[in-house]
């Protein structure tokens, strides 16, 4: 009698079609995995600009008795400084805002702010685009 020891051809070329198909698998599982990946971190780079800018803009507004020195729009660079020498600028070549020489905000495709007086109180218009999310939050100057 023939030993029944060893792998057989059949045998064989059935471990590869399965291996096959189970690297296969894994190949496309791990391919939606690292897109959605990618995804949520272009949702959180623009949320975490949007956080960024607010909170910078947020504690500087207040402030006590500050004003708006100017607010308008140069050269296409949007911009608004206040009494206190800060200035906030959006520079649309390199999609940046700044506050003063410091780049605190990245990739921004539209920013413009705006003044306006309303019932004696300052009150600053800020519209804010990133990734195709737009934003426009009025802040009210304090005033003691």
């Amino acid at each position: 009698m023939k030993s029944q020891e060893g792998v057989t051809l059949i045998s064989l070329t059935v471990y590869v079609i399965v291996m096959a198909i189970v690297i296969g698998i894994l190949a496309i599982i791990t391919t939606f995995f690292y897109q959605n990946v990618r995804d949520a971190n272009q949702d959180i780079d623009s949320i975490t600009e949007y956080t960024t800018f607010n909170s910078y803009f947020s504690d500087e507004i207040n402030h006590d008795n500050l004003k708006v020195s100017k607010c308008g729009s140069e050269n296409g660079q949007n911009y608004i400084v206040f009494s206190n020498g800060v200035q906030y600028t959006y520079i649309p070549e390199n999609k940046g805002i700044y506050r003063n020489q410091v780049k605190i905000c990245r990739n921004i495709e539209e920013c413009e702010f705006s003044e306006s007086i309303e019932n004696g109180k300052s009150i600053i218009t800020v519209n804010f685009k990133v990734k195709n999310q737009e934003r426009t939050d009025t802040y009210t100057l304090k005033t003691n």
